[in-house]
């Protein structure tokens, strides 16, 4: 096991930046499909499922936009299919965190 050893006598001062996690942020991004309002959200992890979610999210009707420090604005005012791309679908198992919203918004998924 690795460690850190400090030494030195001193008391450690400073600030570390927490990064997003993925398995909170991909539920929170299908939120989205819940309502026709815009959605921000902030530390959003530049991770591959993240982008294969929005990717899954966009092409039901989803609009998405990618800003800087890691932030996301999305709204899903236009809603058109709640129908998930099957290519999207098999690369990811968290695909299945959009049937819930879908059935709520749309009565069908």
């Amino acid at each position: 096991m690795d460690k850190l050893r400090i030494t030195g006598g001193r008391p450690l001062e400073g600030e570390v930046r927490v990064s997003g996690a993925k398995n909170a942020a991909l539920p929170i991004l299908c939120a989205a499909l819940l309502s026709a309002k815009p959605l921000r959200l902030s530390n959003v992890p530049r991770l591959m499922d993240v982008s294969t979610m929005a990717k899954l999210l966009g092409q039901m009707g989803v609009t998405l936009e990618r800003g800087r420090h890691d932030e996301m604005s999305l709204s899903g005012e236009n809603l058109l299919d709640p129908t998930a791309s099957y290519e999207l679908v098999k690369t990811m198992r968290a695909s299945v965190l959009v049937l819930g919203p879908l059935l709520a918004r749309c009565g069908r998924a």
